[in-house]
């Protein structure tokens, strides 16, 4: 290639460049013009839209401060007329308030005017009272005790008829409702009528046994009266030794402890230490035995008793009252007591273990000082009882018992001991204790004469009718029967009835 050549080529190259430069520069101008009139475009529809904006958002302004203004106006009236009305209801108030005033100025003038009046009258019933008495010759208390006299001998028929009328009615209507439920009740529970005596007796296979008993010089029989407590009675019977002793439960030890010397046929001190041991310990067992088969039968847990206190439940079976076994009398009370609960709505459990319990105090009642009722609360307080169930035992010797668990557990324990065959006693006992009644029943002024009937279940008064009316009547009756109830021992109830009597005769001639 030529100079020439390279020249031209190089001029052409710049000429090429030049024409790209000048043909960029154009075409970019050409799209900053056409950019910057699209902003131009752009920012003048914004400006309009600003206008617009700005001009609806001006009539929504005014539109709303008219509204404002319109709302205003009508608070401001509403304000107004609540204004005047407080106003209205404040001078109401101020007008009631001076009438109040007025109206208490007034009452407390005529309080006053009532007061001077009272005193007055009080200065005039004091003089017309002393004119009263004057002239009557009567203090106050006579002349109200004496129109007393008089209004209770007008109106003593009525009184009395009114008194028999409701006496009839309650006791009626009382009768047919306790009848009902004791009918169900023994209905229910029925048990053996049949009475079961401690035995104090014990047959010898021959009379020659009983100088073996006595042994030398009378040891046999001091060692076994000084180990069981108990005196043995040793006489003509033939085949017979009597156990005399004030416990029954050492009895019942004397009695075991003498069988098995006899049938062992060792009869000596030292055999007679053992014997007696053994029948202690197995008449131990036969009383937790005993206990626990008491329990058992009632549907008492065993788990919730303590164990001493069982045993000493188990000792009343060895224990007799008027003839009647102790502990069958406690169970039969328990069965008796929960019917009737249960027909009254009362607690069947409480009422349950309330009288299997309510004699436990008649298990020591024979090595401790006092009644078994306060023996026997004692008892079930020490072994965590509760009141309402420790209560049962001395509720049942109670007249008036407090709670109603208490007047069941005591209407159980009369039904299981009035029942014919439940408890005997001697012919000795039996006239004592009619004799005591009659005797009892006479000690009243104005009684003629009186007979117990009905095996001392019924006492007959006869009153002379011109010393006592129909009036004193009733409250002979009552008196008596409180004489009864806290003088004299005897099971089940008695009824007391008060015969008046006026026989007139005359002679049509």
């Amino acid at each position: 290639m030529t100079p020439l050549d390279a020249f031209v080529g190089f001029g052409v190259l710049l000429v090429g460049l030049g024409l790209g430069f000048i043909i960029r520069h154009l075409v970019v101008k050409n799209k900053v013009e056409s950019a910057e009139a699209k902003a131009e475009k752009i920012l003048k529809d914004a400006r309009i839209k600003e206008q617009e904006i700005l001009l609806k958002a001006k009539e929504g302004a005014v539109r709303i401060l008219d509204q404002g203004k319109g709302d205003e106006e009508l608070r401001r009236r509403e304000l107004q007329g609540a204004e005047d009305r407080l106003r209205s209801r404040e001078s109401m108030f101020d007008k009631k308030l001076l009438e109040l005033e007025d109206g208490k100025t007034k009452i407390e003038q005529t309080k006053v005017e009532l007061q001077k009046l009272r005193g007055e009258i009080d200065i005039l019933r004091e003089d017309e009272k002393k004119k009263l008495q004057s002239i009557a010759g009567l203090t106050r208390d006579q002349a109200r005790d004496e129109l007393f006299r008089l209004v209770e001998e007008d109106q003593k028929e009525n009184l009395l008829g009114r008194i028999r009328k409701l006496e009839q009615n309650s006791e009626e209507e009382l009768d047919i409702k306790a009848q009902k439920i004791l009918a169900l009740s023994i209905q229910r529970f029925a048990s053996s009528h049949v009475v079961d005596a401690t035995t104090t007796m014990v047959e010898l296979p021959s009379d020659d046994m009983k100088g073996r008993i006595i042994g030398r010089e009378g040891r046999n029989i001091k060692a076994l009266e000084r180990l069981t407590g108990c005196e043995l009675i040793i006489d003509d019977t033939p085949q017979m030794i009597t156990i005399s002793g004030f416990s029954p439960v050492r009895r019942q030890v004397a009695r075991r402890a003498l069988e098995m010397l006899i049938k062992d046929g060792r009869i000596q001190p030292v055999r007679i230490e053992e014997a007696v041991n053994d029948a202690k310990k197995d008449l131990a067992k036969e009383m937790k035995k005993a206990g626990e088969d008491a329990l058992y039968e009632l549907g008492i847990p065993v788990s919730s008793i303590d164990p001493k206190l069982i045993s000493i439940l188990g000792r009343l079976k060895f224990r007799t009252s008027y003839g009647q076994n102790v502990l069958q009398h406690s169970i039969e009370v328990a069965r008796i007591s929960a019917l009737i609960a249960e027909e009254l709505g009362a607690d069947v459990f409480a009422c349950k273990k309330g009288g299997l319990f309510h004699d436990i105090g008649k298990a020591v009642d024979h090595d401790m000082q006092g009644a078994h009722p306060e023996i026997g609360y004692n008892i079930m307080k020490k072994f965590g009882f509760p009141e309402e169930l420790a209560y049962q035992s001395v509720a049942h010797h109670e007249d008036k018992p407090k709670t109603i668990e208490g007047v069941i557990v005591k209407a159980g324990d009369a039904i299981s001991g009035a029942r014919p065959g439940a408890r005997r006693s001697s012919i000795e006992e039996y006239l004592q204790r009619l004799q005591d009644l009659e005797n009892t029943a006479t000690e009243f002024e104005g009684v003629e004469k009186a007979y117990a009937i009905q095996a001392g279940r019924e006492v007959r008064v006869f009153v002379k009718p011109t010393s006592i009316d129909d009036y004193g009547a009733h409250k002979l009756a009552a008196d008596i029967a409180k004489k009864i109830e806290s003088s004299l021992t005897y099971p089940g109830e008695v009824k007391v009835t008060v015969i008046r009597e006026t026989r007139i005769t005359e002679y049509a001639r």
